[in-house]
């Protein structure tokens, strides 16, 4: 299959802080690709860099086949761009907004009302459609937003945070949008994420970036799986090595894992084996707070390949472009 995003050795440094260290990437056309990190990753400078609104200090990338660094304006013209910061003028009315939109795509006036009416019915603004932007709801101008970057049938759309501050009920709704113009047009999607569901929910594949690297890639299943089975997860008091050593003991555990005062067992039957688990922390005197058995989930998998959960990630925000000479 085609790639419609392809990276090689990507690197973006401001000064001497290091946004984004050398990343390949490659994304099949077609495909929902969730680019997953907590603030501060490299996330947006990735996603500025392949839509062209960044340059790159080092390494290559193509869009829809075309150079980033040589092609920049046919890039643009074939993909469509959500940012998290998006700037619409609330004086105007939705559908004023979509017209001039298609206008700067060089579309006619009737590509524009033929295209509107799709991308309308796509993001479900009803006929609020016709009322100014200023009366919308964050969710709306989310939805308004995702409209005008659907307006041109972009071959590749590039979502940038696109629920972040949003109730559940409008992320939900967004999340709908995203898998429905997937199926229904084709189109490529690079979704950046600081939300574990999200990533979950809608990614094909995943790609979990820290301090500016690409740490982990694949399925959304897949990478749970290389975690193991299953996860117990034990909160102690005290001599956390003793009880990891207990633990590790038991027959049948793959793996543990220390973070701060909580164990992370790994194991194929945690059905089977927490009574064992639990007679081991015992035995060894460390008094225990919970234990719990789950199924693992991205946050294990972040913890796996980096060390420290993802809510808990120190990492440096990234640098303002703007701000940088």
């Amino acid at each position: 299959m085609a790639s419609a995003i392809q990276a090689r050795a990507l690197r973006r440094t401001f000064g001497d802080f290091e946004a984004v260290a050398g990343i390949d990437l490659d994304v099949p056309a077609g495909q929902i690709y969730g680019f997953l990190g907590p603030n501060g990753a490299g996330k947006s400078t990735t996603v500025k860099m392949l839509c062209t609104l960044l340059g790159i200090t080092s390494g290559t990338a193509t869009v829809a086949g075309l150079d980033v660094a040589t092609q920049p304006d046919e890039i643009r013209l074939c993909i469509g761009v959500a940012l998290q910061d998006f700037s619409i003028d609330g004086k105007q009315t939705g559908r004023e907004m979509l017209q001039l939109q298609g206008r700067l795509y060089g579309l006619t006036r009737h590509d524009i009302a033929q295209r509107m009416d799709d991308v309308i019915g796509l993001v479900d603004i009803g006929e609020a459609i016709d009322n100014r932007v200023e009366s919308y709801s964050g969710g709306m101008k989310r939805r308004l937003d995702l409209a005008m970057s659907l307006i041109h049938r972009p071959q590749v759309l590039f979502l940038d945070e696109p629920t972040t501050g949003l109730d559940p009920v409008s992320r939900s709704s967004v999340w709908a949008e995203v898998r429905r113009l997937n199926c229904e047009y084709g189109t490529t999607i690079f979704l950046t994420t600081q939300y574990l569901e999200e990533a979950d929910e809608l990614a094909d594949r995943v790609g979990i970036i820290a301090n500016g690297l690409i740490r982990a890639e694949g399925a959304p299943d897949a990478l749970k799986r290389e975690i193991g089975a299953d996860l117990i997860q034990a909160e102690v008091e005290g001599d956390v090595a003793a009880a990891a050593d207990a633990v590790r003991a038991v027959d049948g555990i793959d793996e543990v894992q220390i973070h701060h005062n909580e164990l992370a067992v790994v194991t194929a039957d945690g059905a089977g084996l927490i009574a064992q688990v639990a007679v081991a922390l015992n035995g060894c005197g460390v008094p225990v707070r919970s234990l719990t058995l789950r199924t693992p989930t991205l946050d294990d998998v972040y913890l796996h390949v980096t060390g420290s959960h993802f809510a808990e990630s120190d990492e440096p925000n990234e640098p303002d472009p703007e701000a940088s000479s």
